[in-house]
């Protein structure tokens, strides 16, 4: 079983899959607590719900792309059997995790999509490195969700201390919504030189921010 807040279609709003068809699937609890955090309602509450139930509601929307988020997904040690299962069904499987728990166990089938916590989120201390040194250049993304000036410095001095730009499929640069200036970040981002990728929330700018079931 699974503690569950959400199954829901719509489209990718985030990483080099955005603008995808794709189901998600929501689960609950988080350990942390980002200032900046969108999705508290996954903290607490949820259904619990069987794998197979899950695995019916995915197959039903028809979907060949499935995001396993949360909350933290990898929170619930169930989540590396589901993970598991949706990859023998030949879903193409993304993983969007907050970076405190390990990947190691999670189906080297998925792709990871891994969040480095920069300082102004308060959880920076929190990060859990060796997570890093998982990364696959072939499918996995890293994602730095940035508040200020500060977090920039913070992700562009991981980013070649670790080598990220040779070790993974793709560096996101998220801004913190209304966080900060987009105009600032993209130049920021355009006067690197860096192989990274600004990319914005599409959900947050179709349907709003906060809006369940998106």
């Amino acid at each position: 079983m699974l503690r569950v807040t959400e199954i829901f279609r719509s489209i990718q709003g985030e990483s080099t899959h955005a603008g995808r068809p794709c189901t998600f699937v929501r689960l609950t609890g988080c350990p942390m607590r980002c200032v900046w955090c969108d999705s508290e309602y996954t903290f607490t509450g949820g259904e619990h719900v069987s794998l197979e139930d899950i695995l019916i509601q995915v197959r039903a929307f028809g979907c060949q792309l499935v995001e396993v988020t949360g909350g933290d997904p990898l929170a619930q040690k169930e989540a590396y059997s589901l993970i598991k299962k949706l990859c023998d069904e030949d879903f193409e499987v993304l993983i969007e995790t907050g970076g405190l728990f390990s990947t190691e166990g999670v189906d080297e089938r998925a792709a990871i999509i891994l969040d480095v916590k920069c300082p102004a989120s308060g959880e920076e201390a929190r990060n859990h490195w060796p997570n890093l040194d998982r990364l696959r250049a072939d499918r996995d993304e890293i994602k730095f969700v940035i508040a200020n000036r500060a977090d920039w410095d913070y992700a562009v001095d991981v980013i070649k201390r670790h080598e990220l730009e040779h070790r993974t499929r793709a560096i996101l640069i998220s801004p913190a919504w209304n966080e900060i200036d987009l105009k600032d970040l993209a130049d920021w981002v355009a006067t690197s030189a860096l192989k990274v990728r600004m990319q914005l929330q599409l959900h947050k700018y179709i349907w709003g921010p906060n809006v369940r079931g998106v």
